[in-house]
């Protein structure tokens, strides 16, 4: 695992690239600021992609029933372990830290035919 911070400048460009590769990964998104805590805000859902827009400002993480926009991001940390992302950690402009944890869908075995 390989932790190293983002440039802002590299920001979109980054994004486009892995949103493809962590397409249908599930994720968590835990929010910890002093003032509130830590606060999970998802647990685990599929994740549809994340995107970086400049000219607003705003990083998005689009999740299966949740759309977590974090605007003004001043810092980004990502965790790499390879080629793969498995978490990013956001720091806003407000210091609130948000971290997102990626991993893979539990595989489960098909459903056996039963005797009849």
């Amino acid at each position: 695992m390989a932790i190293r911070k983002l440039e802002k400048a590299e920001w979109q460009r980054y994004f486009d690239r892995i949103s493809k590769a962590v397409t249908g990964k599930r994720a968590e998104i835990e929010i910890a600021s002093l003032a509130l805590g830590d606060q999970i805000e998802a647990e685990w859902l599929p994740l549809i992609g994340i995107a970086y827009d400049p000219k607003d400002d705003i990083l998005e993480i689009a999740l299966d029933g949740v759309d977590h926009l974090i605007p003004h991001p001043y810092e980004i940390y990502v965790d790499e372990t390879g080629i793969l992302l498995t978490s990013l950690e956001v720091i806003d402009r407000d210091g609130v830290s948000q971290i997102v944890q990626l991993r893979d869908p539990l595989m489960l075995p098909a459903p056996s035919q039963a005797a009849g």
